[in-house]
């Protein structure tokens, strides 16, 4: 099991939230998440001014095995996107918490952060998977 980053909190279907210093906050799926859908083959990201609401799918990973829905942690507006993922998926299987990241956004209401998983309980959830 890789090593969950302490500065993020995840949702209970694998997204990762990384609070930015700017109100922005980063959003990729989990490590656990790309080991299971096993190796990426195409990435469907929201487009940049797009209004996500927290808790609903805004992007699409697909693998050999299934594509999977990718789910906002927290509700704003997409200020950016991982555009490099279209030519190279595989750079969320190589590294799921850094360049692997999906999209950025700027955040409405930072209350949501609070509902998101702390790493441990994050790392909890995943031994209860497990067993």
């Amino acid at each position: 099991m890789s090593e969950i980053p302490g500065d993020l909190k995840f949702l209970k279907s694998h997204e990762w939230a990384r609070v930015e210093g700017d109100g922005k906050v980063t959003v990729g799926i989990s490590d656990h998440a790309q080991g299971l859908l096993g190796d990426l083959v195409y990435v469907e990201l929201p487009n940049v001014g797009d209004r996500v609401e927290a808790g609903t799918a805004c992007a699409v990973v697909e693998s050999v095995k299934a594509a999977s829905d990718v789910y906002a942690p927290v509700s704003g507006t997409v200020t950016a996107v991982n555009s490099a993922l279209a030519d190279k998926p595989e750079t969320i299987n190589e590294d799921a918490y850094g360049e692997g990241w999906l999209f950025t956004l700027a955040l409405e209401d930072a209350e949501q952060l609070n509902e998101l998983l702390a790493p441990d309980d994050y790392a909890e959830l995943l031994e209860d998977e497990d067993h």
